[in-house]
């Protein structure tokens, strides 16, 4: 749970910096790339990051962009890393506006009240599970990995 805006923000930069990395390491061809057939795929996860997030933005009363509820996914990643570059910067902008005392603050969680500090560390970690789910991905349709949380296998060898 985050008790210090500025703590949020310090991480918040990071993991987005990270995901987006990620994001960009997904071409068109690998879209569908998923671990089994039915199973959730890159193009569906990417998305899922820019939809969701902006699900966790108004529950924790911010103002940030996202998709429409029945706004189809993008078939261009170039589409989904621009939107996710544009929900990152929000979060930042917006909660900078916030002082400490509004991440004690009871908003509306997904399961019901929540505190909005407790809401923004759910987000970062949601974003980190999907963000794992992806690299692996990444791996099994042959893309490199980017360095996220220190060098990759790939990186290692060069």
């Amino acid at each position: 749970m985050y008790r210090k805006v500025e703590d949020f923000l310090e991480d918040w930069t990071v993991s987005s910096s990270g995901t987006l990395k990620v994001l960009k390491a997904i071409t068109n061809d690998t879209f569908n790339q998923a671990i089994v057939e039915g199973h959730n795929t890159l193009g569906w996860l990417a998305w899922h990051l820019v939809s969701v997030g902006a699900a966790f933005g108004h529950l924790a009363e911010l103002q940030v962009p996202g998709p429409g509820r029945h706004q189809e996914m993008p078939t261009d990643i170039a589409e989904i890393v621009d939107a996710y570059e544009q929900l990152a910067e929000a979060f930042k902008k917006e909660v900078a506006k916030l002082n400490d005392a509004d991440l004690v603050e009871e908003v509306n969680g997904f399961g019901g009240p929540t505190l909005r500090g407790k809401l923004l560390r759910s987000l970062i970690d949601h974003q980190t599970h999907h963000r794992g789910q992806m690299t692996v991905l990444l791996r099994q349709a042959g893309l490199a990995v980017p360095g996220v949380m220190g060098p990759t296998r790939e990186m290692q060898k060069q």
